[in-house]
């Protein structure tokens, strides 16, 4: 394993024990519970927007699951705070295109902040949807805002 590797799989770690964004609060304008059946990893996300409601001012959780569902949540909350609304869409159809990447990973990962460090990820098919449960839950809440 590279060092750049072992970099990638400890920001994992870090932040499936330091969860960021993690303890549902009240406020929220919308909210969304997935779960993965595969692997029993379960997720409840919360979106809380900006006064105006044209960008995301938080994201919170709560989860149980492995270390991958866990760290995905935690570097989702970390990259959607401060987002405009309109971009998030984009940046999950970007993560999912990195899921699916099967270890190549996409031309441009820059939007995607510190979630590029799940690109191994995508090699292994049966954690992808691990990775995926959280921006499938911040999916679904968008959707609900409409």
């Amino acid at each position: 394993m590279s060092s750049l590797d072992d970099l990638y799989q400890q920001v994992i770690l870090d932040h499936a024990r330091e969860k960021h964004g993690f303890g549902l609060r009240d406020g929220s304008a919308a909210s969304s519970h997935q779960m993965n059946p595969t692997c029993g990893d379960e997720l409840t996300l919360q979106v809380h927007l900006s006064a105006d409601g044209q960008t995301i001012d938080s994201l919170s959780w709560e989860g149980a699951g492995c270390s991958i569902s866990m760290a995905s949540a935690s570097l989702l909350s970390d990259l959607a705070a401060g987002m405009p609304v309109t971009d998030a869409p984009a940046r999950i159809a970007l993560f999912r295109e990195l899921m699916r990447s099967k270890g190549a990973g996409v031309d441009d990962d820059e939007p995607l902040g510190d979630a590029a460090v799940l690109e191994g990820v995508s090699r292994y098919i049966a954690r992808v949807k691990c990775a995926m449960l959280a921006w499938v839950a911040l999916e679904d809440s968008l959707a609900g805002l409409r």
